[in-house]
């Protein structure tokens, strides 16, 4: 660590609506005595993911959970990247999902269209 960066310790936000996600974070900041509370237990909103890529989606999530709070906060971003789909669904997996956040639904999709791309084998699947 260089002497530019500062120690993480007390309250920070996780720039998260999701429970299981928090749990995680929560279990691998804890050895470290940070609390970790979440952008959904303050109430906080959910920006508009507008980057173009999980780093930039990350980035609006934080920035504006730390703004929101007035706390140091980090976000992630994911999703599923099927290269047979030429990199779809990507940063939109989670759109794919829908309001309802049915990623059987997305999956299901996603394997419609692999078989529609003939990517049936592990080979043709990356």
């Amino acid at each position: 660590m260089s002497s530019s960066h500062r120690k993480l310790s007390g309250r920070i936000v996780i720039a998260t609506h999701n429970p299981g996600k928090l749990a995680e974070m929560r279990e691998l900041l804890a050895p470290y005595g940070v609390e970790a509370v979440s952008a959904g237990e303050l109430s906080l909103g959910e920006p508009d993911e507008t980057g173009e890529t999980f780093q930039a989606n990350a980035r609006i999530k934080a920035v504006a959970a730390a703004d929101a709070a007035q706390l140091p906060a980090f976000a992630d971003d994911s999703g599923i990247v099927v290269h047979a789909l030429d990199g779809a669904p990507g940063i939109y997996s989670a759109r794919w999902a829908g309001p309802d956040k049915d990623f059987t639904a997305a999956m299901t999709r996603i394997e419609r269209l692999l078989h529609e791309r003939g990517a049936t084998g592990p080979d043709k699947r990356g």
